[in-house]
């Protein structure tokens, strides 16, 4: 017995060697991925990347794609990296900055639709959808008040320009001496880019195509390996932080968030505890809005496999999504009237959902399609 224990023991500890070093070879290829997007797009469009997006330029249609992109794909890691990619390649910073907000609402549906679990108990679906559409709440409020702010003053990009300006001096911080993973990255880059020379401007198409395919795979392979290396301790962190406070709530949310690289995913797990009434809506709700600050960690380290005249300039959008929701957060919950207010939508929203569950499907259906899809047309 003690033989087949020690054998076990071996083979558990091989086991999390191989996930450690296949999550090192997916970072790598996320790294590779945006490097390529970057690359592709540059490749592509040329000097006309800027005009490229001008269907765009309007910040509530650039809201709106950064919505819809992540509703359909399910992942605001994946879209702030793609993003960061096309601003490598040329895509202005004031553009993507509204996109990068629409990620944060676009993430939310996740929740919604994993709420819908209880909808055979009234009392677990009134929790859970409670729960789960404050996050949504608090999102959509942050956009109604930064997006304006945005618009008129330029907050989010004058931070993250000040953030960035420490890289743009030639003297003790250059950007370009930061980046080692220049020397990594090219060699795979300039790999896929050699056969698709033959098919010109269209080898830029092909190029980002591809890039953006690995970024998914990425991403969803780092999160099962995350999630499969550190559920024992993700679930210690949240045991013991969960109701200890807003602090705690809030830091536990940014350190799980960082581990498993998905922030529908350490939201989502929060949605059957509170339906299942072991903890409280008020409990998951600063580890919500710690979920948006760690789910930029994705973003920054995608930020470092860019090279060239623009890549200070991709370091930059990473650092306005970590800005935007820094900034929100303290904001939001620091004012105890708003702090309150995604509360008492999520709470009014849950008691009409648990009355009639028509209401689910009109909210999903307003806010994630009818609206985004009214503007796009629009603005197009």
């Amino acid at each position: 017995m003690t033989t087949q224990a020690t054998t076990a023991e071996q083979m558990s500890s091989s086991m999390r060697w191989v996930r450690w070093a296949n999550l090192a070879f997916m970072l790598y290829i996320l790294l590779v991925a945006v490097s390529m997007v970057s690359s592709g797009f540059k490749w592509s469009v040329g000097e006309q990347a800027k005009t490229l997006f001008e269907f765009a330029s309007h910040p509530i249609a650039g809201l709106m794609i950064g919505l819809v992109a992540t509703s359909l794909i399910q992942s605001s890691s994946t879209v702030t990296s793609i993003i960061v990619g096309l601003v490598a390649g040329g895509l202005p910073v004031e553009t993507a900055i509204p996109m990068v907000m629409g990620a944060n609402i676009g993430t939310t549906v996740t929740n919604t639709l994993v709420s819908l679990g209880h909808a055979r108990c009234k009392d677990e679906f009134r929790r859970a959808f409670a729960s789960a559409t404050v996050h949504d709440f608090f999102n959509l409020l942050a956009v109604a008040i930064f997006l304006p702010l945005e618009m008129m003053f330029g907050i989010l990009n004058k931070v993250s320009t000040w953030l960035v300006t420490p890289l743009m001096d030639a003297g003790n911080m250059s950007l370009k001496g930061m980046n080692f993973m220049k020397v990594l990255t090219k060699p795979a880059v300039a790999a896929v880019k050699g056969p698709l020379e033959a098919l010109g401007n269209m080898g830029g198409v092909v190029m980002i195509v591809i890039g953006i395919a690995l970024i998914f795979l990425a991403i969803t392979v780092m999160g099962k390996l995350m999630r499969s290396l550190m559920v024992g301790r993700a679930r210690e962190i949240l045991k013991s932080a969960i109701g200890r406070g807003p602090i705690h709530g809030i830091a536990s949310g940014t350190v799980v968030t960082v581990l498993v690289q998905s922030s529908s995913t350490t939201t989502s797990l929060m949605v059957p505890l509170v339906g299942t009434g072991v903890l409280k809506v008020r409990d998951v709700y600063p580890f919500t809005l710690g979920a948006n600050i760690g789910t930029c960690i994705t973003a920054l380290l995608a930020a470092t496999a860019i090279s060239g005249e623009n890549a200070i300039f991709a370091l930059q959008i990473a650092l306005v999504h970590l800005s935007f929701n820094v900034l929100a957060t303290l904001l939001i919950y620091g004012v105890p009237f708003l702090r309150e207010l995604p509360l008492k939508a999520a709470f009014s929203l849950s008691d009409l959902a648990s009355r009639n569950k028509a209401a689910v499907a009109a909210y999903l259906g307003l806010v994630f399609i009818a609206i985004p899809g009214s503007i796009l047309a629009f603005t197009a």
